[in-house]
């Protein structure tokens, strides 16, 4: 709709532009359907997600990315009954509320777990549909899960390695996990990170923040023989271009 000061123009597809008088407006209503389709086809929404009318003028229009997605004619309405979108909520989701634009409204106040997406700024009408701007770019608005503690502080948890990498469990040294110093737990950790990656040792050393320039240096010594065995069983190298690689980490 275009504004020309002496009347209102309408840019139709397939005929062009057309004045638009005073009486058209009265005769002029949103395709609800349509508007519902075209988000959900914006957003990628599955089309097992059905659409629910969750009161005159509101509609849950299914999930995008874990997140329920909420089209409402008037912001006003949602935020004089926020208890529409209780009935939406999910456990560690957030809610995606879609409405026109409403003048003097820059935040929501339901919190964090909701985020407004303004029509006019965040759609846009393209070949006879709606495209969404930037949103399936975005990350998830799932919020993420609180990392749970491992019962076992010494049990496996990146590859044969503990979460902290101070333990190490390799069978055919021993059964029991093998305690590592932290330097040494350092170089298992860059190693593990760099995905079996054969990298220098000078590399790895850095990453492990030691100044030593061979990772095998930190396990000599009659105390860490079994740190040795595991570091030789898990780690290869390449002699003649100095490289490390661990293939567990792959």
């Amino acid at each position: 709709m275009i504004d020309l000061g002496k009347g209102r123009q309408c840019r139709c597809p397939d005929c062009g532009p057309v004045d638009v008088g005073v009486n058209d407006f009265d005769a002029w209503a949103i395709d609800d359907a349509w508007m519902q389709r075209s988000l959900r086809r914006a957003l990628d929404i599955q089309s097992r997600d059905g659409t629910i009318e969750l009161d005159k003028g509101v509609w849950r229009i299914g999930g995008a990315r874990q997140s329920p997605v909420v089209l409402a004619r008037d912001l006003l309405r949602v935020l004089k009954a926020p208890s529409l979108l209780d009935r939406v909520r999910v456990p560690g989701g957030a809610i995606r509320l879609i409405t026109p634009v409403a003048l003097d409204v820059y935040s929501l106040p339901f919190g964090a777990d909701v985020r407004w997406l303004p029509l006019q700024e965040r759609f846009a009408l393209y070949g006879g549909g709606i495209s969404a701007i930037g949103l399936l770019d975005e990350p998830s608005l799932t919020p993420s899960p609180e990392p749970v503690a491992s019962p076992d502080p010494i049990a496996p948890a990146h590859g044969p390695f503990s979460e902290d990498f101070r333990w190490v469990t390799v069978p055919q040294v021993q059964d029991a996990p093998i305690r590592l110093t932290p330097t040494q737990a350092a170089v298992f950790r860059a190693l593990w990170q760099l995905k079996g990656k054969p990298v220098p040792g000078l590399r790895v050393m850095k990453a492990a923040g030691s100044g030593s320039t061979k990772p095998g240096d930190l396990f000599k010594g009659q105390n860490y023989a079994l740190a040795r065995r595991a570091f030789k069983a898990l780690v290869e190298i390449n002699d003649r271009e100095g490289l490390y690689s661990m293939p567990c980490a792959r």
